[in-house]
């Protein structure tokens, strides 16, 4: 029987609420696997800090900035020749955040319609990813993450927001049919900390992309 070869991926995305842990766990796979890591800039967003201020006056223009910056990372990984670990994905822009603002009254059923159509003109441009792996982490979890890290923009961050968060996150998740997919529960696996925890991780994106076990 002829051995199996490796098929290189190309594009691997790490989704979950914030505070999750999705920048430490890009980290620490780009180093083990010698993947290229694309974060989400939130240093250089303009819109960030107001968003968190004015909600409902930022929103619109906040997701469309998001959705522009997706998609250009979309067309590099496609378009390169090397496997990209990307930090958060399109689908979260449109299926998490954007109806979550428009539940909330924070966007406009306009402004979220406009939206949600540029999002699905945008998807059937790009390819999903190899593997989408979801942190899964419940809410004191991600409380206590944002605190930790102390992000200025981030104080104002309402409970009831990240709840909602993670209801659309679950109902998400449970629908993905785009690819395979790892689900990762940040309460009970500490990646960061722990290096058993982590190698357990490894296992499973290798069984998952190459067919080891």
């Amino acid at each position: 029987m002829a051995k199996a070869t490796k098929i290189k991926p190309k594009h691997i995305a790490v989704a979950g609420n914030i505070g999750a842990g999705k920048t430490t766990l890009t980290q620490l796979l780009s180093k083990h696997y010698k993947w290229i890591p694309q974060f989400e800039d939130v240093d250089h967003n303009p819109y960030l800090s107001d968003f968190y201020d004015d909600m409902s006056r930022w929103s619109f223009e906040l997701q469309i900035y998001f959705l522009n910056s997706r998609l250009k990372q979309l067309l590099e990984i496609q378009n390169g020749t090397e496997t990209v670990i990307q930090d958060r994905t399109i689908y979260e822009d449109a299926n998490i955040f954007a109806p979550n603002l428009h539940d909330m009254s924070l966007m406009s059923t306009r402004d979220f319609n406009n939206y949600y159509s540029f999002f699905k003109t945008l998807k059937s441009m790009v390819k999903p990813p190899d593997l989408l792996i979801y942190l899964k982490a419940s809410v004191p979890a991600l409380v206590a993450q944002i605190q930790k890290r102390g992000r200025e923009y981030e104080d104002n961050i309402r409970l009831d927001y990240l709840k909602k968060l993670n209801t659309l996150y679950d109902k998400w998740i449970d629908s993905y049919k785009e690819g395979p997919l790892l689900v990762i529960d940040v309460d009970n696996i500490n990646f960061a900390e722990n290096e058993e925890h982590l190698g357990e991780i490894f296992t499973k994106i290798d069984g998952l992309l190459y067919g080891l076990f």
